[in-house]
């Protein structure tokens, strides 16, 4: 978003709300986000921050731009006028403090199966050397130690975010949540897209050759 752009207009939320609806059809398409599962957001306002992110309970293969709410540094709803109120995903909290930690300008939250198989195999991080794919989230294919940070589940986004602000790598995008699903991020929608593409592929490996 430029500088200076009012992000209470409708029209800026609406855009991501279409953006994003378009992102989690995608997911949804791959088996991401079965059921109502998975949340995605796009930061609309960086000061204050603000992210719209897509509306609870709803198929996220059947979005429209309108399927998203705006939310604040902890998760709160705010109004934006000309949006119809949608109750964010209880898990918006930590979306922004993804955003706020990361910089990231979105964060992709999917439930998939080699996520939450390699959190349980290497509680304590999945260590990932020598694969081609790394480079697909800006590291090295060769001689480069990548450990893929896992962290218990919470109901309390309070709680998760703490656990994941003290895991933390600034040098890997992702975090898995465990028994739970997989986070990533990019410093826009399609980026936080290939990250979480290649993340998984990279967990699908792991998985499959332990």
């Amino acid at each position: 978003m430029s500088a200076g752009r009012d992000f209470r207009t409708a029209e800026l939320v609406l855009g991501a709300g279409a953006r994003l609806a378009a992102e989690s059809a995608r997911f949804a398409g791959l088996g991401w986000m079965r059921g109502t599962s998975g949340n995605l957001s796009e930061v609309v306002s960086r000061d204050p921050l603000r992210l719209a992110v897509t509306a609870s309970g709803l198929d996220k293969g059947e979005l429209t731009a309108a399927d998203v709410s705006v939310v604040g540094p902890s998760g709160e709803t705010v109004p934006v006028e000309g949006v119809e109120p949608r109750r964010p995903s209880a898990e918006a909290g930590l979306h922004a403090r993804v955003a706020a930690l990361t910089g990231a300008g979105a964060v992709v939250h999917v439930h998939t199966v080699n996520a939450v198989v390699a959190g349980h195999h290497w509680p304590a991080g999945v260590p990932l050397r020598d694969i081609e794919m790394l480079k697909g989230i800006g590291r090295l294919a060769h001689d480069d130690e990548v450990v893929v940070p896992v962290i218990a589940n919470s109901q309390d986004m309070a709680e998760l975010g703490d656990r994941f602000e003290e895991a933390h790598d600034a040098a890997v995008p992702a975090v898995i949540v465990a028994r739970h699903g997989l986070y990533a991020w990019g410093r826009d929608l399609t980026h936080a897209r290939h990250v979480t593409e290649c993340v998984e592929w990279l967990l699908a490996y792991a998985v499959a050759v332990r």
